[in-house]
C-alpha cells in the first residue's frame, strides 16, 4: 500500500495534475466577487449540505472556502456533512454538495472501491427521487471510481481515467467552439454563459434523459490508469486510452421529484493560488471570468428557484 503525503495529497486530488507537483495551493482569500442581487436578500436561504465524510480533499473552510462564501452571499446556509449519508441528515437540505469523494485518500490503484456505502446511496437516490438535488462533482483517478456506484443510480457511467486535450492547451469551454452547450442553465436571461474554464478531469456517458453542459471531443484523449505513476506526464503508451469522443464532463437531470448536476472537475467552483507560482486557479483565473455565474445558475436551478 503507498501512502501519499500530506500536501501532495490536498493538492493532486482537487486539482487535475500534468506534472510534478511541488506545492500545495492555498483559497484566495484575496478574492471577493459581489453578487449584485441575491437569490436569498434576507440570508435565509435553503440549506446546502457539503460532504467532508468521504475522504474528500476538500472542506468549507479550506479549498472551497471560495464556493462558501459565494453561495453564503447569494443568501443559501452552508455547513459541512461530515458523517454517513442518512435520511434524517438529509431531511432539512435543498442541495447535497459531494467533491471530490474517496474510497481511501492513501490508495491510487485499481481496484477502486466506492466512497459511499450501498445504503448511503440507496439514501441519496431515493432522497432526490423524492426532490431533493445533488451536486455531484468529481475529478481524475481515482475520484470518479470512488462514486460511480452512486452516479449509476442515476443512469451515468463516470470513467475512472485522467481527461487531458491532446494539444495540452488551456481548457476553455465555449458556445463558439461547441464544447460547451446551449441548456436552461447557460441561457438564463440576464445571466447568459458563453464560455467557462476547466482543469483537468475525467469524462462520463450520459443517460439519454440527461441535459449535456460540457462534452470533450476528438481532441481529448481520456487516460485509464491502474496507478498513481500512470498519470505522470508523458503518460507512457503502456497506459491504455480511448477518444473523448462521445464523452461529456458535465451534464443535469430532473431524476423523479428530484434534480441532479454532474461535473468531472472541482477546480472551476472555487478560487485558489498554485503553491509558491501564485498562480490563480479557480474562478479567480481571468480565463474563468464566466464561472462564478456559471456556478450560481447550476445552484438556482438544483434549487428549483430562480432558473427552471
Amino acid at each position: 500500500m503507498k501512502t501519499l503525503s500530506k500536501t501532495k495529497l490536498f493538492l493532486v486530488i482537487l486539482l487535475s495534475i500534468g506534472g510534478s507537483v511541488s506545492a500545495q495551493d492555498l483559497p484566495d482569500t484575496d478574492y471577493h466577487t459581489k453578487i449584485a442581487s441575491p437569490a436569498y436578500k434576507d440570508k435565509k436561504g435553503p440549506l446546502i449540505l457539503f460532504d467532508e465524510g468521504h475522504g474528500n480533499p476538500v472542506s468549507l473552510k479550506n479549498n472551497y472556502s471560495g464556493f462558501n462564501k459565494l453561495l453564503s452571499d447569494d443568501g443559501y446556509l452552508l455547513t459541512s456533512a461530515k458523517t454517513a449519508v442518512s435520511k434524517n441528515m438529509l431531511s432539512d437540505a435543498k442541495i447535497y454538495v459531494s467533491v471530490n469523494a474517496l474510497s481511501n485518500p492513501a490508495i491510487w490503484s485499481l481496484p477502486t472501491s466506492s466512497a459511499y456505502t450501498s445504503d448511503e446511496i440507496k439514501t441519496l437516490n431515493e432522497w432526490v427521487k423524492n426532490g431533493g438535488s445533488l451536486f455531484l462533482v468529481t475529478d481524475h483517478f481515482p475520484c470518479g471510481g470512488s462514486v460511480n456506484l452512486l452516479a449509476q443510480t442515476f443512469g451515468f457511467n463516470i470513467i475512472n481515467g485522467y481527461a487531458k486535450r491532446d494539444d495540452r492547451k488551456t481548457e476553455i469551454f465555449s458556445l463558439k467552439t461547441g464544447n460547451l452547450l446551449k441548456s436552461v442553465i447557460t441561457q438564463t436571461p440576464g445571466k447568459v454563459i458563453d464560455s467557462i474554464r476547466i482543469w483537468g478531469g475525467t469524462a462520463f456517458v450520459p443517460p439519454q434523459p440527461a441535459q449535456i453542459l460540457t462534452t470533450l471531443g476528438s481532441g481529448y484523449t481520456v487516460y485509464l490508469p491502474a496507478k498513481e505513476e500512470d498519470m505522470n506526464w508523458p503518460i507512457v503508451d503502456s497506459v491504455p486510452r480511448i477518444s473523448g469522443l462521445g464523452l461529456a464532463d458535465g451534464a443535469f437531470m430532473k431524476y423523479g421529484k428530484g434534480r441532479l448536476v454532474i461535473f468531472c472537475d472541482g477546480a472551476g467552483f472555487t478560487a485558489q493560488i498554485e503553491g509558491t507560482k501564485d498562480t490563480k486557479r479557480g474562478f479567480n483565473h481571468p480565463d474563468a471570468h464566466q464561472n462564478v455565474q456559471f456556478l450560481l445558475n447550476l445552484i438556482h436551478w438544483l434549487d428549483k428557484g430562480t432558473v427552471n
